[in-house]
């Protein structure tokens, strides 16, 4: 697979006509661990010919999603936009050689075209009528119609390739007609633009969707009319949802930096996207450096890949169980603030310890710290709460943890301490660990589940335990 005479140069070329989706960050990872692997050059290209449809901010989306999901590129980003002095400049040549041509059909006349060839039950397709050849005599070209330039392809033989995912491909020239490379306006084509780019940046594999194979016969042929090296191609095979349709926005097909919003890790993703068609034997989790490592297109999987957002989800809570928790507490503190919730007065990482082995998302883990820096009364349930787990015996049993806590040295304030404390007076009003640990909860935090109850206090820190146990305590 690395038999080219070239150092191995990737790339990634994303139209931005919308977001950066699942399927195109996994083309874009395995072409960043394929040059990684090797060695060699990863470059990243925007195709941004189609203007009526590509916009600014789709290509920032794209950029941003690229650096969030940490897939370096050593050369770009390149813009199809700023090339075509390029374009035109080959397309000359390439008129100047015979291997293509102008061609001044109207637009009615190749609509009757294709009419009457699927009348006879054909594949519609150009006809070469203006096709330069030995012995044919062409008409003058009429003065009202601005010309297409038409790539003059091989009318005999196949265009055969190995292809490093799908196996051997070949389809016959007679299947391809004369496609156009520049149009009537002067702006070249989605196939020619791509080859020219490849041939410039010296591309040797190819990494990209099978909804590309169709175009791959017409690019080398085109590659092969320009003098140039052949890259050698992969197609990977498409994602499916977690139902086994074609992916949608339901299931996967939203933006990358939606992961980042829903409270994703990058690394995850990445750990994730890597086992969508490709595999190191049981491998489930791997480093970026093992996938690097490990990464051949041997391994690719010739089947469609199945989205699983339970696998997903699993995955992010391993990688969050095992981030530091400076990492996590960053994150958490950004997502509060957007919300407008400040967290300066906690000891935030001492709270994240608690909660990152228990949550599968970010947001989740965000939601949990709210709940220390809001009002417990804010919570709807609260009142009902109170009335359901206030009873005598619990407000007595509080108001003595209150005071027993509130005289603890600062020193003193810890787990072990605290834990004691609540024993104490657990044994003194004869109650069981529910019976106090649950109106405890409900009075700091506004709900009755949480980690171990002297670990909250612990980290939760004097002031504001005291504060919300004596306010519950009024109610």
């Amino acid at each position: 697979m690395t038999s080219h005479s070239r150092p191995v140069r990737t790339r990634f070329a994303p139209s931005p006509t919308g977001f950066l989706h699942i399927g195109g960050a996994r083309t874009a990872l395995f072409s960043w661990a394929f040059a990684r692997h090797h060695g060699g050059q990863f470059v990243l290209r925007i195709e941004d010919t189609d203007l009526a449809r590509s916009t600014p901010q789709a290509v920032q989306a794209i950029l941003d999603g690229m650096q969030w999901l940490g897939l370096d590129y050593d050369e770009g980003p390149f813009y199809q936009t700023k090339r075509m002095a390029r374009y035109r400049e080959v397309i000359d040549r390439m008129l100047a050689e015979g291997t293509a041509y102008r061609c001044y059909t109207r637009a009615e006349e190749l609509e009757a075209l294709r009419e009457a060839q699927r009348a006879r039950g054909e594949k519609p397709r150009y006809d070469g009528r203006w096709r330069p050849e030995a012995g044919k005599t062409l008409p003058a070209p009429p003065a009202d119609v601005p010309p297409v330039i038409r790539f003059r392809n091989p009318v005999d033989g196949t265009v055969a390739w190995d292809d490093l995912a799908k196996g051997r491909i070949e389809i016959s020239n007679a299947e391809l007609d004369d496609f156009i490379i520049a149009r009537a306006d002067g702006t070249p084509t989605y196939n020619f633009c791509v080859v020219v780019d490849d041939l410039d940046m010296n591309i040797t594999h190819v990494i990209r969707g099978d909804d590309h194979v169709n175009n791959t016969p017409r690019q080398i042929n085109l590659l092969a009319a320009l003098g140039a090296e052949i890259p050698q191609y992969a197609h990977l095979s498409m994602i499916l949802g977690d139902d086994g349709a074609k992916l949608s926005k339901r299931h996967g097909a939203v933006s990358v930096m939606q992961y980042h919003e829903d409270g994703y890790l990058p690394d995850a993703v990445i750990n994730y996207l890597a086992r969508l068609g490709w595999s190191h034997g049981d491998d489930e989790i791997f480093s970026r450096q093992q996938l690097c490592e490990w990464f051949s297109l041997e391994r690719l999987t010739p089947s469609a890949a199945q989205f699983n957002t339970e696998k997903l989800d699993w995955l992010n809570a391993h990688y969050i169980k095992h981030a530091a928790a400076a990492a996590l507490a960053a994150d958490c503190r950004e997502r509060l603030a957007a919300r407008g919730i400040a967290t300066d007065a906690l000891a935030l990482e001492s709270l994240i310890a608690l909660y990152q082995e228990r949550t599968s998302r970010l947001t989740t883990l965000a939601d949990e710290i709210a709940a220390y820096c809001q009002d417990p009364r804010q919570n709807a349930d609260y009142a009902a709460l109170v009335a359901e787990h206030f009873n005598a015996a619990a407000r007595a049993a509080l108001a003595a943890l209150r005071d027993a806590l509130t005289a603890l040295p600062d020193g003193e304030w810890q787990a072990e301490t605290l834990s004691a404390a609540i024993k104490t007076v657990l044994k003194a009003h004869g109650l069981k660990m529910p019976q106090l640990a649950i109106p405890l909860r409900i009075a700091l935090l506004g709900k009755t589940h949480t980690p171990s109850i002297d670990a909250v206090l612990a980290a939760f820190g004097r002031n504001a335990v005291l504060t919300r146990l004596q306010t519950a305590l009024q109610e």
